[in-house]
Formats: C-alpha cells, sequence, structure tokens
C-alpha cells in the first residue's frame, strides 16, 4: 500500500487555449486530467512517493483516459472502481490570467458522486501515512459527503495524519450557509487545515490569517497546524502550541493558469512531512510548486519532478 492517499472526484477538463475569452468565444480546447484530490495525488507522486487515488468512474472513454493518464503520472490505481450505470464528469474551464476561470461542470449522479461506500472497507491502510482531504468530494453529493465521513473515520482508526483543503465550490452546495456549515464540521476532523485568505473570509467572516487560524484550532482537539495561502505572499502558520510565523512565497516569472496553485501547494507541503522535512521546509516547498503550478498550463502540468523543484530553487538563489 502507499505512503498517501486520497479520494476525489477525477474529471476530464476541457480548458480554452485562448486567454481570457469567454467559454462561449473559444474556438480551441485541451484535454487534461482535472480535480483537486488527483491533483495532489499526481503532485506527490512527482515527488517521488507512492500515492494512492481512489475513486468511481464510468465505463467509457472519459473513465478510461483519466485511468491511463493517473497511471501514466505513477500513481496506484487499485481502488478505482468502473461502472455502466453512471457517467465520468467533466468539465470546462477559460483561461485566465488573473483571478479565478469560468468553470462548467457536467458532473450530476456521476460514477463518483455514486461511489459504493462498501468500496471504503477494501482499502488497506496499514503503510499509509498520510491522507489528503478536500471539501470538494464531499459536496458532489449526498452519498459522497456519508462516504467521505466513513473515510475519515477508517483513516483516524488507523492513525493516519490528514490534511484538508475547504476549496470551496459554491455552486456544488445546496446552499452557502450550509457549505459553511458542513466544510467547518469536515475541517475539525484533519490534523492540518489549508484554506486561503478568501476562504477564510466566507468560512469565518476574516481574511485575517491568525483569526482565520485561531477559529480552526480553537474548534477542535484534532486539528494541530492551519496554513493559511497568501498567494505569492506565502503562507502563514499557526499551531496549536501557539507558534506562528509566515513563510515568504515566490513571485512567478509569467502566470499561465491560475488553477492548480492550491493543490500544489498541498502536494508540495505533504510530499516535504512525509520525508520528515519541518513545518517550515514543508510550507517553502508548497509555495514553490503552487508558483510552479501557475506557470503551466492545465491543473498539474507544472508539478515538477524532485530535479524540477531543485532547479527551481537554484533559479531563486
Amino acid at each position: 500500500m502507499s505512503e498517501f492517499i486520497t479520494i476525489g472526484e477525477a474529471m476530464v477538463l476541457f480548458g480554452s487555449c485562448e486567454p481570457d475569452l469567454a467559454l462561449k468565444d473559444a474556438s480551441e480546447y485541451r484535454k487534461f486530467l482535472a480535480g483537486a484530490e488527483v491533483n495532489v495525488c499526481v503532485g506527490v507522486a512527482r515527488q517521488g512517493h507512492s500515492a494512492t487515488y481512489v475513486t468511481a468512474l464510468g465505463d467509457d472513454p472519459f473513465g478510461h483516459f483519466i485511468e491511463e493518464t493517473i497511471q501514466k503520472n505513477g500513481i496506484e490505481t487499485d481502488y478505482i472502481s468502473f461502472t455502466k450505470d453512471f457517467w465520468t464528469g467533466f468539465m470546462m474551464k477559460n483561461r485566465v490570467i488573473n483571478g479565478d476561470p469560468d468553470i462548467f461542470y457536467w458532473r450530476k449522479n456521476s460514477a463518483a458522486a455514486n461511489f459504493a461506500k462498501a468500496k471504503i472497507d477494501e482499502i488497506d491502510l496499514s503503510d499509509t501515512k498520510f491522507a489528503h482531504l478536500s471539501g470538494i468530494f464531499p459536496a458532489i453529493s449526498d452519498n459522497a459527503l456519508n462516504v467521505f465521513r466513513y473515510l475519515v473515520t477508517k483513516l483516524q482508526e488507523a492513525g493516519v495524519r490528514t490534511t484538508f483543503d475547504p476549496n470551496l465550490r459554491p455552486q456544488l452546495w445546496e446552499s452557502q450557509d450550509y457549505m459553511i456549515q458542513v466544510t467547518n464540521e469536515l475541517a475539525a476532523q484533519s490534523e492540518i487545515i489549508l484554506p486561503g485568505v478568501n476562504e477564510g473570509d466566507i468560512l469565518v467572516g476574516t481574511r485575517e490569517p491568525s483569526e482565520i487560524a485561531d477559529f480552526y484550532l480553537n474548534q477542535s482537539d484534532i486539528t494541530q497546524t492551519v496554513i493559511v495561502k497568501l498567494g505569492e505572499e506565502g503562507a502563514y502558520v499557526k499551531q496549536k502550541d501557539g507558534r506562528e510565523f509566515t513563510v515568504a512565497g515566490f513571485k512567478a516569472k509569467e502566470v499561465v493558469d491560475t488553477v492548480g496553485a492550491g493543490d500544489g501547494f498541498a502536494a508540495g507541503l505533504i510530499s516535504s512531512l512525509l520525508e520528515g522535512e519541518t513545518i517550515e521546509q514543508a510550507v517553502r516547498r508548497a509555495s514553490a510548486i503552487g508558483c510552479l503550478a501557475v506557470q503551466s498550463p492545465g491543473d498539474n502540468d507544472g508539478y515538477p519532478t524532485v530535479e524540477e523543484l531543485q532547479a527551481f530553487y537554484a533559479e531563486q538563489a
């Protein structure tokens, strides 16, 4: 079994090629593997760690493309199941240089939304050290939320460390109030929480990093560390023992596509912690991979190998 595991909905992404055009005006698209959790899996694997991805896919061309692409990235697919009863989700996104893109989903009643809870009992967690959890998978259906909660209990029983990224997708929730309530409940079950300042504003009602951190540290005995992502400025870290500090970020040479930075951040953090590095070193790697992510198209194309990361560090020296 792998050192790292995550569950989510992998999708096919059709990304427009021309920057800053509305989707209705774009005429050329590229096909990519997408999905926040699988992005993190790709990033962790590219840093040389064994990684397993859990999902359900439709027995269709999109599903088989996703499985093959995941395998090409060196990720274990033992817990990916196929079904003829439901389709594989897909999405469209325009390319943006600044801000967030327009995104449209075709994922309602997808294979992942109908993931069989019994499949969780088949997962071998004996060698798993870290699991990454995201607020997206539990948002896609009531069934997925139940599966997510069941997996969390299994991870806790196995002593697996967990990270949680809110990854807010308001269009997937029935209301903003419900999104806030459930997302914060789920966050309380993880050791490390990774909100961005914009997410903190929605979930906690403040953009002040220390106040965001305090909210999550105070709501749960399980949560030990909160890392608030600040974009180019880096990240603010606060821990249960009161220790707090900011790790400087990196400036991208050219922003090609803003999507994937947060998932790259999570991948950098987790891969570093798997290697026994300090939280400061882990956040530095997280910021580096986040910076590299925005300099390539697609959600995870810019995630570096070990050698590419070292070359990036050398350029910053």
